[in-house]
């Protein structure tokens, strides 16, 4: 296949974590893959030479105007979009809304103006996007349900859904994963580190449902969506399964050789208090935290539970990897790439 037959396909926020698995997944399949990075980007993951560059600057609406018909002029349009980018913690609460809302906007805004609208635009969203819904009764979470976000990440996630979805005929598909993990995955690495020097804490002492994707399963649910071809779809995403709240460092532990670890369970006030103290001190150094009030509304929430029938009804989605298989991976990784 030649490069000027190829279906071509942009994934922003391509040198994160997630990102840089949908580049290789593209590049797999295929695709004319373009890569959106900034200047100070890291690339480490990006090395591979059919991967094209572009930058993207979506704070600046005059520049990503330019830099969007630059790029169209020279290559066309792209098929599909893929829009990764965005954060999921900040030094400063009004950077959410600022990038992950107000960006996303000034993006899709240009892309309209500039007739450069794809086959189909593909949201990363969270299931922070309804809040703790069912925490009383209990139920797993559905795309249908009412939607009450209450992080900051949760809300600015939330807006961009509501603006989107507001554009007559756009072809949007959400996706909306529960927590990812995997191979260059740093917060929950954290929780492997810990638990490899014997040490575990878990949020709160009450029974807590968990859900988890493995990032190559989030991966495969988009091309999936790209095969089905949906549009103005909304997908919850999970490996189908619900775990207790130790199940993964369990799983690391084994995966390490089964090391003595102490576990411990942080009450809720103490957590939170923590959180917050941690948040600020990071604000007073100019730097993020992985612990923050944000975080700290995360993992006080007892039900993550979320229904994917959908997902295996529209799409004929199964995963592919279970915790323990995932973790094995991980771990793995971790190890071969000296994390651990």
């Amino acid at each position: 296949m030649t490069m000027e037959n190829k279906r071509s396909i942009l994934i922003t926020g391509a040198n994160g974590f997630i990102g840089s698995f949908i580049v290789e997944e593209a590049l797999n399949r295929g695709f004319e893959v373009w890569a959106a990075v900034r200047k100070t980007s890291n690339l480490e993951y990006l090395k591979d030479s059919r991967i094209r560059f572009i930058q993207i600057d979506m704070s600046d609406s005059v520049l990503i105007e330019r830099q969007l018909k630059e790029h169209k002029d020279k290559f066309g349009k792209w098929d599909y979009i893929i829009h990764n980018a965005g954060v999921t913690k900040c030094r400063h609460a009004e950077d959410f809304d600022r990038i992950n809302y107000i960006g996303t906007k000034t993006f899709i805004d240009t892309l309209i103006k500039l007739d450069l609208i794809p086959e189909q635009f593909f949201y990363m969203s969270t299931l922070g996007v309804f809040g703790s819904i069912h925490e009383k009764d209990g139920l797993p979470i559905k795309e249908s349900d009412i939607k009450r976000p209450n992080t900051l990440y949760g809300i600015s996630k939330y807006k961009s859904e509501q603006y989107i979805s507001s554009l007559k005929d756009f072809p949007y598909v959400f996706i909306r994963p529960t927590g990812v993990y995997g191979p260059r995955e740093k917060d929950y690495y954290l929780m492997a580190k810990s638990v490899s020097k014997h040490i575990d804490f878990r949020a709160g002492c009450s029974e807590q449902f968990i859900t988890f994707i493995y990032v190559k399963d989030l991966v495969r649910v988009i091309f999936l969506a790209i095969e089905k071809n949906v549009k103005r779809k909304a997908y919850c995403v999970s490996d189908g399964e619900v775990y207790n709240s130790t199940a993964f460092s369990v799983l690391i532990q084994k995966e390490l050789g089964n090391p003595f670890v102490l576990r411990f369970a942080c009450p809720l006030p103490i957590l939170k208090a923590i959180s917050y103290v941690a948040g600020y001190t990071a604000r007073l150094f100019g730097k993020t935290s992985t612990l923050n009030p944000d975080k700290y509304k995360i993992m006080k929430q007892r039900n993550w539970r979320c229904d994917i029938s959908h997902l295996r009804e529209d799409l004929g989605y199964e995963p592919e990897y279970l915790l323990d298989k995932g973790v094995k991976e991980t771990i793995a990784w971790y190890k071969a790439n000296k994390w651990l």
